[in-house]
């Protein structure tokens, strides 16, 4: 086992790699930019090390100064946490050549992977479902364009090979639009990830987002531990995600959760990874794999019992899974809400300082946090500032139990999205389990028009 890890990466996430590997007896390194110099995490590490200015690139986005910082501590791994380079497939290569354990997959399959077109070719030879779509990349020829995407039938999403996090895509809904619609999405795409290439995918009118979580050791174990419902999206960012997702039966989890499995096993994966699949009218239809921790990997937790990081951290030390996947058993219910510092209902980030903080507690309540009682909160990074986290042995009773944390939660000095959260939990299409990734969009939007009005 290790004795050092060097975590590369900042807030709640930070801290929470940071206590499984103090529950483990293993050393932590906390890298961290200027703005981040009072974090709790920083604090709390055995070594920490400034590695730049506040801005990304200057810090978090620093290969040179986060392999530094590594060679100076003598850490022997790096854990990249989610966002910034967790999915950086040059990332993890420059790591390993450096002569350090990067905690994730290996480089070629986070590349492999990270292609949305060789993603789904991958998927495909291994029985995975996937969205009916264009058979790789649009050709450059307009009529070749139209052609393949009225075999596929309107309407279509025109989406970047290399994207992620809700940009470099856009609806096609009649022939006409489609030809500015590729060369837009093309541009987008060459400006925010270096590659213009884009497909085209059916695209589903009212489906639910819903991702399995799977396991994999470098001996070949792969387990799925079940799904995750994550519908309830704004800007394509998820706020509340449930586990298990409601009604999916056992048979079809089983079905689909072997399939990823195999898949798994077939580009010779290791560590955590996600496969986020639409599910509509009963059938599932593959979208993208996420190679890395997922921030609402807690549900999973919850309902199986199993540490992810500590398992992370287990593999990535190149020790066998414990387990089988007849050893698995989902029990209960559990969700996650994401507590971001942003106006509830516009959306618009709300940095500051906490001026008053207080935790909630209670039977099957977890908090996920960095943020204490007069932190700063920057306006550098993602707005999220923790998550709270609820289980009961029923889905009833872990939104009762939340909708008591998220009461009890005072954040002052700051605003915060608990509000939308409260509104969710007592809206009877959340309580029915009726909602598909568009609903969230238009409850803001029908919200942000009365107000307006």
């Amino acid at each position: 086992m290790f004795e050092k890890i060097l975590i590369a990466n900042r807030g709640e996430i930070a801290l929470r790699i940071q206590r499984a590997c103090r529950a483990m007896g293993i050393k932590t390194v906390t890298v961290y930019s200027e703005a981040d110099s009072e974090a709790k995490y920083v604090k709390l590490a055995d070594e920490s090390v400034c590695i730049g200015p506040a801005p990304v690139a200057q810090s978090y986005l620093n290969i040179p100064a986060i392999i530094s910082a590594a060679e100076v501590t003598d850490a022997e791994a790096i854990h990249p946490g989610y966002g910034f380079l967790s999915e950086n497939a040059d990332f993890a290569e420059r790591v390993e050549k450096s002569g350090f354990v990067f905690i994730g997959p290996r480089p070629e399959t986070i590349r492999l992977m990270g292609d949305k077109v060789s993603a789904k070719n991958a998927m495909k030879a291994a029985g995975v479902p996937c969205v009916p779509g264009s058979d790789g990349a649009l050709p450059e020829n307009t009529d070749a364009i139209k052609k393949v995407v009225k075999e596929i039938g309107y309407p279509v999403i025109i989406k970047a090979a290399g994207g992620g996090g809700g940009r470099g895509m856009r609806v096609v809904h009649t022939e006409a639009a489609l030809p500015n619609a590729v060369i837009v999405t093309r541009n987008e795409a060459q400006a925010a990830f270096g590659n213009p290439v884009v497909y085209a995918e059916k695209y589903l009118e009212n489906p639910r987002h819903i991702e399995f979580q799977l396991l994999i050791d470098e001996q070949g174990n792969a387990v799925h531990l079940g799904e995750r419902d994550c519908s309830l999206q704004r800007r394509h960012q998820k706020i509340l995600e449930e586990a298990p997702a409601s009604g999916i039966s056992e048979a079809l989890r089983k079905k689909i959760g072997e399939r990823c499995a195999e898949a798994c096993r077939q580009i010779k994966y290791r560590g955590v990874g996600t496969f986020e699949f639409l599910f509509e009218n009963n059938e599932f239809y593959f979208i993208e794999m996420n190679t890395r921790l997922q921030v609402e990997h807690p549900v999973t937790e919850a309902v199986t019992g199993i540490d992810l990081v500590q398992a992370q951290i287990n593999v990535a030390a190149g020790k066998a899974l414990p387990f089988k996947q007849k050893d698995i058993e989902i029990k209960g219910h559990a969700i996650e809400c994401r507590v971001n510092a942003e106006d509830a209902y516009k959306l618009t980030p709300s940095a500051g300082r906490i001026t008053q903080y207080h935790a909630p507690g209670g039977p099957g309540v977890r908090v996920d946090t960095h943020v204490y009682h007069n932190y700063m909160v920057p306006p550098y990074y993602d707005s999220m500032i923790g998550k709270i986290i609820t289980y009961g042995d029923t889905r009833e009773q872990a939104i009762a139990r939340m909708r008591i944390a998220l009461s009890e939660t005072v954040v002052q000095g700051i605003k915060t999205n608990i509000p939308l959260h409260l509104d969710l939990l007592s809206d009877a299409t959340f309580l029915n389990g009726q909602f598909s990734i568009h609903y969230l969009e238009h409850k803001l939007a029908l919200h942000n028009q009365k107000a307006d009005n």
